[in-house]
C-alpha cells in the first residue's frame, strides 16, 4: 500500500492489515463518522522499518475516530461476529474499546483533547478532530497519524524527522509536569528502539523533577498521590520491565534522576541491577525486587498499589532480613548445619518467594538461603512412607518425624559430598 506523506513522497506500509482497515473505514462512513486514522506505534514502527530496513511488528493498532468509538466497535461486532472478534472490552470513562479481530489487537478511541487542571492528575477530556488529538500525545514520534480517508500522513510535530535522527522529543515544555509517567515511556521507547532523548528532553525531565511541580510529595499521605505518581506509574513500570532491554531502560531512568519519582533511596541505589538480575533468575517479580531497594519499600509499594501477594513478599523478606541481621541470630546461625537451616526455615513458615527476595537483597547468610531455595527444599527422604510401614512403622506423627529425620540426614550427607 502506498501512502502519501506531507513531505510529498510515497511510503509503503506493508505491515498494516489493509483489508481489515478498509472494512472498518467503510463501516465508519455508514455511521456518519467524519474520519478515522491509524495513529501511534503502528505508524511509527512502519516508518522506522521502512527507513532502516527492518521490521518492528506492532503489538497493536490504535485507531482514532472522529465520532463515537464505542458505536463503531459495536457495529463491528455485529458485522464481523464472534468468529472474528475474540476480545471486546469497553472503557466507558475514556470512551475507548479494546478489540481483537482476526487475532489482531485493535484499540479504538474517540479523538479527544486533554487538559490538566493540576500537574500529574487525570486530565479532563473533550472531543475533537484527529489533528487536534495529536497535540495531547507524548512524543513527536508517536504523534503521526495515517488518515484512512486520504491515505495521507499527518505529522504536525515533525515526527518523521525525529525518526530519521533516532531522537525522542516531548511535544511541549510541560509534558513531564502534566504526566510524569511519560518519563517511564521515554526510557522504554529509547531502549527498545535504540533512540536517544534530545538534550532538551533530558533537561526537561531533570528540571521538572528538581522543581517538583506536583501537589503531592514524598512524606505526604500516599492516598493523596496523583495517579501518575501512583497506580499509573506502576503500570508503566510493569510495561518497561517486560522489555528485553529493561536494564538499559532502568539505567536511563536513574541517569535522568527519574528514580526520585519512586524513592530517594532508589536514586542512589548502586545494587539494583545485581538485585534484579538475581530476581530474574529466581523468578521473583522484578518490580518487587526494584521496590525492595527503596528507603521505605512498604510505603512505596502501597503508593504504587502493588498486588497483595507482592506486598506480603516484601513484608516477609524484611522480617527475614531483620532476623538474620540480629547479632544474637548471627552468632547462632554460624554453627548451623544444612539440616538445621532447613528446620529453622521451614519452622518459620517463610514463603519461598520471600526467601528468594531476601537472597536478591544479599542479606546475611544469603548462601544457605539460596541452598535451601535451589536444593535442600527439594530433597526427599531416601525411604518412602510405604517402605517404612512395611518395616513395621504405624501411620501417624512418629512416621512423619522419621521421614523428616531421614530427609535431613540425606541433606547433610549430600552437602558433605559437595564440600
Amino acid at each position: 500500500m502506498e501512502i502519501s506523506s506531507n513531505k510529498n513522497y510515497s511510503i509503503e506500509f506493508p505491515g498494516l492489515p489493509i483489508e481489515l482497515l478498509s472494512k472498518i473505514y467503510t463501516l465508519a462512513r455508514k455511521l456518519s463518522i467524519t474520519d478515522i486514522a491509524v495513529v501511534g506505534g503502528a505508524v511509527r514502527d512502519e516508518l522506522i522499518g521502512n527507513l532502516y530496513n527492518y521490521k518492528l511488528k506492532p503489538k497493536d493498532i490504535d485507531l482514532l475516530v472522529e465520532g463515537s468509538a464505542i458505536e463503531l466497535a459495536e457495529a463491528l461486532r455485529n458485522e464481523l461476529g464472534k468468529e472474528r472478534i475474540s476480545k471486546f472490552i469497553i472503557h466507558s470513562a475514556y470512551k475507548t474499546v479494546e478489540m481483537e479481530i482476526d487475532e489482531i489487537s485493535i484499540d479504538l478511541a474517540s479523538a479527544r483533547e486533554e487538559n490538566y487542571n493540576s500537574p500529574g492528575d487525570n486530565p479532563t477530556i473533550s472531543y475533537c478532530n484527529i489533528k487536534k488529538d495529536l497535540f495531547r500525545r507524548d512524543f513527536t514520534i508517536n504523534s503521526i497519524a495515517l488518515k484512512l480517508s486520504e491515505m495521507k500522513l499527518i505529522d504536525p510535530f515533525g515526527g518523521q524527522e525525529s525518526i530519521k535522527k533516532k531522537e525522542i522529543e516531548f511535544l511541549h515544555n510541560k509534558s513531564v509536569a502534566d504526566d510524569p509517567t511519560r518519563i517511564i515511556r521515554a526510557a522504554r521507547y529509547s531502549s527498545r528502539l535504540n533512540f536517544q532523548l534530545t538534550i532538551e528532553a533530558v533537561e526537561q525531565i531533570k528540571k521538572t523533577i528538581s522543581n517538583w511541580p506536583w501537589s503531592w510529595s514524598h512524606g505526604n499521605d500516599i492516598r493523596l498521590a496523583p495517579p501518575s505518581l501512583a497506580t499509573r506509574l506502576r503500570l508503566e513500570l510493569e510495561l518497561l520491565i517486560k522489555e528485553k532491554s529493561w536494564k538499559i531502560a532502568l539505567t536511563n531512568l536513574q541517569n535522568w534522576n527519574a528514580f526520585y519519582l519512586l524513592d530517594i533511596g532508589l536514586q542512589f541505589d548502586t545494587k539494583w541491577e545485581i538485585r534484579l538480575q538475581t530476581a530474574s533468575e529466581l523468578k521473583v517479580s522484578l518490580i518487587t525486587a526494584l521496590v525492595s531497594g527503596a528507603k521505605d519499600p512498604i510505603t512505596l509499594s502501597k503508593r504504587l498499589q502493588l498486588p497483595k501477594k507482592q506486598l506480603n513478599t516484601l513484608y516477609e523478606s524484611i522480617k527475614i532480613k531483620h532476623f538474620l541481621s540480629d547479632p544474637n541470630s548471627t552468632e547462632e546461625c554460624q554453627s548451623w548445619s544444612p539440616s538445621i537451616w532447613c528446620q529453622e526455615i521451614e519452622k518459620s513458615n517463610w514463603n519461598k518467594d520471600s526467601i528468594a527476595l531476601a537472597i536478591c537483597e544479599e542479606v546475611p547468610f544469603a548462601n544457605p538461603l539460596y541452598q535451601w531455595w535451589s536444593n535442600w527444599r527439594l530433597v526427599k527422604s531416601p525411604v518412602t512412607a510405604r517402605e517404612l510401614i512395611k518395616q513395621g512403622w504405624l501411620p501417624g506423627a512418629e512416621l512423619g518425624a522419621e521421614l523428616n529425620r531421614l530427609r535431613f540426614e540425606e541433606i547433610d550427607k549430600s552437602q558433605k559430598q559437595i564440600s
